[in-house]
Formats: structure tokens, C-alpha cells, sequence
């Protein structure tokens, strides 16, 4: 028997991850719930984190890049006096303290950790070595060293603190790891730390509070599902520009197609033409080349 290749979908489904559950499982969820040929995510949260997780249908895929690169902001749980394999509650704790921080001193040590820093991933994150993942080296015992990555944190915020944990706010542009936070804010305050929890409450336009709890992905009928989701254009924080009808149909055929508005010469920017999604591209003088064509029945 053949295989059903499913429907012609494409949009956004925001999802409210809970504890427990990886990212990829999510997304094989919502793919066979909504019956999607294609679905994918823009961002991977650790199995113990919860909150915001932006699935990709179909012609959406072609934007994650753009969510991908957005800021995005977590609410997260420091426990202090202990450091462990994986930076997070979930690990072999490897060395103990009984120092602990005063808020003062947390606040004193954030300014360090905000603007342009330089951040060593965790042992046990999705980081390529010699093309294995780290997380694998880790767990079958290789020993590895990871580079240290520039990372943009435009906001760092004690939210509050207690004699063992300290609730922070975070927002930080792509490739921040919280956890990698948690372990250095530690060791600078000599404390020692780790995550305790996570959630993401925001990606670039998209919020938690407008996503869909994941236990009712399985219980929501497929209409439902249909009409939460997001057009393809909701993850764009680009100009719109009309596409002519003529310009439409060049632009789906990926060629330069005319287009209504105005704009800077060779900005970026995303066409539509009756309300859909047409392309992403560069304006020149009245036309959008076109650098992605977005396929929709």
C-alpha cells in the first residue's frame, strides 16, 4: 500500500511545550495531527524546557531562518551551590558549594553577561565536533573541547532571588544557550550553578500566550487546528510590497515580477498578492527578485 503523503498545508502552529517532551517529538505530533506532507521548527528547546515552540508547515519551512536569527526571551530558574554534566537539573551534579549569592552581588555580576559576550556551549548540547554532536561524544564518554561562540544578549535581569535559586529574564539573539548562562554566572559569583527550569515565553513576533497547550493537539480536531494557524508570512519582520497580477505569476515561476509600493532600493522584502505569500526578495527599481517562492494551492 502506498503511503499517504498528506495535505498541501502551509502556515505556522504555535505550541506550548510542556516538560519532558523533545522538540522533534512535538513537531511529529502536530505534522500527523494536522495530516502536513512537511513540518519543521524554528528553534529546538531542551526536553526539559517548556514554553514557545513555532511549528513550520509546509511553505513556511522557507522562512524558519528568519525566526531562527530573531531575538527570543526565556524565563529561567538558577538553583545555586552545584555544577553538573549537562548544566541543568537533569545532570550528575560534579562539584558542590556552600556559597551562595546575595542579590546585590547577582545584580553586580550581569552587566558582564550583557551586549556581545563570548559563550562556551554545554558538553551536552547540539554543537558539531568533527561532525558528531557533542551531546553524543558526551554520553559515550569522549572527551572534547568546545569552542567559545559570540552570542548577543540584549537583556539579563534578576526577576528575583532567594537563599538557593534566583529567577532571571532573559532575551538573546541566535545560538544562546540558558544553561551555558546558569554555569558562568555561577562560577563568577563563585557560587556555582545551574538551570532548574526554562521556558521560553517569546520568538521574535511570536508569544506563548497565543500558543496552543500540546496536550490538545491530539485532542483538537483537525478544523480546529486548521484555523489556528499562522499565515506564512507572520514569521517576517520585513516591508510588504503587492505584487501585479503579471509580477504574481513571474514571481511564482522565479523570475523578477513587478510589484505596488515603495521601498529602498535592494532591501529585502516579502510580496504578496491577494493576501498570500508570494516571495521574499530584493527590490530594484519596480520589480522583487526573487530569492525564495512560497508554493501554495
Amino acid at each position: 500500500m502506498a503511503r499517504k503523503k498528506g495535505r498541501d498545508i502551509s502556515g505556522w502552529l504555535l505550541i506550548d511545550k510542556p516538560a519532558g517532551v523533545g522538540s522533534t517529538d512535538v513537531v511529529g505530533r502536530v505534522r500527523w495531527a494536522l495530516d502536513a506532507k512537511k513540518a519543521g521548527h524554528a528553534g529546538t528547546l531542551d526536553p526539559d524546557a517548556t514554553g514557545l515552540l513555532a511549528v513550520a508547515l509546509g511553505e513556511a519551512t522557507k522562512t524558519v531562518p528568519y525566526l531562527t536569527d530573531a531575538l527570543k526571551a526565556y524565563d529561567f530558574t538558577i538553583t545555586w551551590g552545584s555544577e553538573t554534566s549537562t548544566d541543568d537539573a537533569s545532570g550528575e551534579v560534579l562539584r558542590r558549594t556552600d556559597a551562595r549569592p546575595t542579590a546585590e552581588a547577582i545584580e553586580a555580576a550581569l552587566p558582564a553577561f550583557r551586549g556581545e559576550i563570548l559563550q562556551v556551549p554545554p558538553a551536552v548540547s547540539a554543537v558539531k565536533v568533527d561532525g558528531a554532536r557533542a551531546y553524543d561524544l558526551a554520553r559515550e564518554g569522549e572527551e572534547f573541547t568546545l569552542a567559545a561562540r559570540p552570542l548577543w544578549v540584549e537583556e539579563l535581569t534578576l526577576t528575583q532571588a532567594r537563599e538557593d535559586q534566583a529567577d532571571l529574564h532573559l532575551v538573546c539573539g541566535k545560538g544562546g544557550y540558558v544553561r551555558a548562562i546558569a554555569r558562568d554566572l555561577g562560577r563568577a559569583l563563585g557560587c556555582l550553578g545551574h538551570v532548574q527550569s526554562l521556558r521560553r515565553v517569546w520568538s521574535g513576533p511570536f508569544d506563548v500566550t497565543d500558543a496552543i497547550p500540546f496536550d490538545r493537539v491530539d485532542r483538537a480536531a483537525q478544523a480546529e487546528l486548521d484555523a489556528a494557524l499562522l499565515p506564512i508570512q507572520s514569521a517576517l519582520d520585513l516591508p510588504e510590497m503587492r505584487a501585479t497580477d503579471q509580477g504574481a505569476l513571474r514571481l511564482g515561476n522565479g523570475n523578477p515580477g513587478q510589484v505596488l509600493g515603495v521601498a529602498d532600493y535592494g532591501a529585502e522584502v516579502w510580496v504578496s498578492h491577494e493576501g498570500r505569500a508570494v516571495a521574499i526578495g530584493r527590490y530594484m527599481g519596480g520589480e522583487v527578485h526573487p530569492s525564495r517562492v512560497f508554493v501554495q494551492p
